[in-house]
């Protein structure tokens, strides 16, 4: 049975998404946009888009704009402020560090596969201005610029489940990471030695295309982290 224009390109736009192309949170091109781009009618791509919604992948907005939606944010059931309320919880960061060392490992490991030459680029940059952070800089700042690099190479993966997860992770355990952050430079009035040459690994590992490499390294720098605050 032949496919018509409207489901081919429902098919596209589904793998755009299943490959992380399209990003959880990210707009989709306007209509009028894809119907010029892919050269197909306007009434192509509405029923295409109107599917697409239907099924529970976007969500159509006030004022027109499409936004593509996290597949796992309904399982995701913790309240942000819970999130935070445990934010200065030994225990709690413990286990989110655990989270971390997993998670990012195997971004690491899907990002020096899959990532486009346009990512690397970008990843690059960001790698370096993480290297000339100012000492004036807060605490506050220095984690959400660590979470910049990390989250870069989430959705540098090409893998829904990570990016998606990641998403969601970083947004609600927020204080949780800040906390080990803060905790680490009062005990050690600096970052331990050792996570400049880690942050460097990881970006090496990526840029060289090494998978195994890069999830040795990010697993290593998280577990890293782990064991200076285990023994509190």
């Amino acid at each position: 049975m032949n496919q018509t224009l409207s489901e081919i390109l429902l098919q596209q736009l589904k793998e755009s998404l299943f490959t992380g192309e399209l990003l959880p949170g990210g707009e989709l091109a306007s209509q009028r946009r894809m119907s010029e781009a892919l050269r197909v009618s306007r009434s192509t791509v509405r029923e295409a888009v109107g599917q697409l919604e239907a099924e529970g992948y976007i969500e159509i907005n006030h004022g027109g704009k499409t936004r593509v939606k996290n597949l796992l944010e309904p399982y995701f059931d913790m309240p942000v402020g819970e999130g935070a309320a445990l934010g200065d919880n030994p225990e709690f960061q413990r286990q989110v560090l655990d989270v971390r060392a997993m998670l990012e490992g195997e971004a690491a490991f899907y990002a020096a596969t899959r990532a486009t030459d346009a990512q690397l680029k970008a990843l690059d940059e960001e790698y370096r201005k993480m290297q000339q952070r100012g000492q004036r800089e807060t605490t506050l700042e220095k984690a959400k610029e660590d979470l910049r690099f990390h989250m870069m190479i989430a959705e540098s993966s090409h893998h829904l489940l990570i990016i998606s997860f990641s998403q969601l992770f970083y947004t609600r355990f927020f204080n949780a990471i800040y906390g080990v952050l803060t905790r680490t430079l009062k005990k050690y009035g600096r970052y331990p030695d050792g996570i400049r040459s880690q942050h460097s690994a990881i970006h090496q590992a990526i840029m060289a295309r090494n998978a195994e490499a890069a999830r040795t390294a990010a697993t290593e720098h998280i577990l890293y982290t782990r064991r200076h605050l285990e023994n509190e």
